[in-house]
């Protein structure tokens, strides 16, 4: 499973930024990680420099072998809950999926 992380002009793509979101990542989806081929993460602050409440964004796209891409996304204060919160939504949401076709067979 591939992970690719993008942050817009605003978000400062570190090292430890990308390890993070990495293993946040991982740890969310690591039951699928056989069916998931590559793992989007978008990274945005809406406001640029100027504070706001939940300014920060993650967008998730997981990309299943034989499916249509899965995309979540989750607002927040912090970088750190934007990426855990849409995580979260993208661990429930293929569970959902994936073991509803699980069912089917």
């Amino acid at each position: 499973m591939q992970i690719q992380i993008n942050t817009d002009s605003n978000i400062e793509g570190r090292e430890d930024l990308a390890a993070s979101v990495q293993a946040v990542v991982e740890g969310a989806v690591q039951r699928f990680s056989d069916r998931i081929t590559r793992v989007e993460v978008h990274l945005s602050d809406e406001n640029s420099r100027k504070s706001g409440h939940d300014d920060k964004r993650c967008m998730m796209e997981a990309r299943v072998e034989g499916r249509q891409p899965t995309a979540v996304t989750h607002r927040a204060a912090t970088l750190d809950q934007a990426v855990d919160g849409a995580a979260e939504k993208l661990k429930r949401s293929l569970e959902s999926t994936l073991e509803r076709l699980h069912d089917q067979r």
